[in-house]
C-alpha cells in the first residue's frame, strides 16, 4: 500500500514522460508569492496552494505562478507551462526535465504529519 502522508501528497503532482504535471490551485492578488504546501479540496483532490500578488488579468496571475514554480524548483521559467486551467482557479502546470530534480523540492512542500 502508500507510505502514509507521502501518498495524500504525490498526488498533488504526477510523475509523466518528460517532466511533472502538477496540481495547483492559486490565489491571485494573495499578497505575496508562495506556495504553501498541499491541501485537499472538498472533491478529495489534493493540490499545491499557491498565491500570488499579481491580479488575474491579461495573464499576470498565471505568469508570476509560473515563475514562482520556476523559483521553487530551480528550473528556468521556460521548462513551466500551463497545460490545463489557465483561467480556473485549479491549475495543471507541467514541468519539463528530468522528474527526479524536482521531487526533493516538491516532498519538503508536503506536509510530514499523517
Amino acid at each position: 500500500m502508500g507510505e502514509g502522508g507521502a501518498e495524500k501528497a504525490s498526488s498533488a503532482w504526477t510523475i509523466e514522460s518528460g517532466g511533472v504535471a502538477l496540481y495547483v490551485r492559486l490565489t491571485p492578488k494573495g499578497g505575496r508569492d508562495a506556495v504553501e504546501g498541499v491541501e485537499t479540496l472538498a472533491d478529495g483532490r489534493s493540490v499545491l496552494k499557491a498565491r500570488v500578488r499579481a491580479a488575474p488579468e491579461n495573464g499576470r496571475a498565471n505568469t508570476a505562478l509560473i515563475a514562482l514554480i520556476a523559483s521553487t524548483l530551480r528550473t528556468p521559467k521556460s521548462a513551466v507551462s500551463i497545460r490545463a486551467g489557465a483561467t480556473s482557479r485549479v491549475k495543471t502546470v507541467f514541468v519539463a526535465g528530468a522528474p527526479a530534480l524536482y521531487l526533493d523540492a516538491l516532498g519538503k512542500l508536503a506536509p510530514t504529519n499523517g
